[in-house]
């Protein structure tokens, strides 16, 4: 964790990471459409028997539970609603900010703080991270962190990388710097705001996908998302998970 730690102090005093040689090839995560006989993407498993050593995750270890996780780049009135039924429902999720939300958006971070849910990084910028050197990946990942420290009192320790694009080096350096990297195993297409999904499809396709330690992304860009939200958790909660 950065609490109580400066930006600079962080540069000044993580020399190991002028010194140590990462892989630095970029790849772009995707849970693929392969599971097993648990109905677990295969993509997410090898995500974490790969890069679990770098705090970097697509699965949690619980079974019988889901993660949902909105990433928030900007707001396009739907996550109001969504918090609404996430209250209704008494479920709690992560909201993955970047800079720009955070900064223009105070009303609805702060709704998420008071409401009990959990505030994590997506990057002041939204930059992609492998086409960063280690100092601008600090920046990035540092200057929200202590933004967000200094302005909601609140201490992330989750990251989101932009575009789940990464490197061994990236997440590297984002495990020096006190987070976990939070991937996922489950996500569709909801973000096109121009051709959101048919709300029966996205249910169903929400639904059937459900599996052990999944963690959902969503977007709350996406009407859709706000439409279906409380019929999925209701959904799920049949079929015996917990959220």
């Amino acid at each position: 964790m950065l609490t109580g730690m400066t930006l600079a102090s962080i540069l000044v005093t993580t020399p190991s990471m002028s010194v140590l040689a990462y892989d630095i090839t970029p790849h772009g995560y995707g849970q693929g459409t392969l599971v097993d006989a648990n109905n677990v993407p295969t993509g997410a498993i090898m995500f974490n028997e790969t890069y679990s050593m770098y705090d970097a995750y697509a699965l949690t270890p619980v079974k019988k539970q889901i993660v949902l996780t909105f990433d928030q780049g900007y707001e396009n009135g739907y996550t109001s609603k969504i918090l609404d039924t996430l209250k209704e429902k008494n479920v709690k999720a992560i909201f993955f900010l970047t800079g720009d939300y955070a900064k223009t958006e105070k009303d609805l971070v702060n709704r998420m703080i008071s409401e009990g849910h959990c505030i994590g990084n997506h990057g002041m910028t939204h930059a992609k991270l492998p086409t960063l050197d280690k100092d601008a990946i600090k920046e990035e990942i540092g200057s929200l962190h202590e933004y967000v420290l200094n302005e909601y009192g609140y201490d992330m320790q989750y990251f989101r990388p932009p575009c789940g694009e990464f490197s061994e080096e990236t997440l590297a350096v984002t495990q020096e710097l006190g987070y976990q990297t939070i991937f996922w195993s489950f996500a569709y297409v909801d973000w096109n705001v121009d051709s959101q999904p048919d709300p029966t499809t996205s249910t169903e396709k929400m639904v059937s996908s459900a599996h052990d330690g999944a963690i959902y992304l969503l977007h709350s860009v996406s009407k859709t998302n706000a439409d279906v939200l409380s019929n999925v958790i209701d959904q799920l909660r049949a079929d015996g998970y917990t959220l």
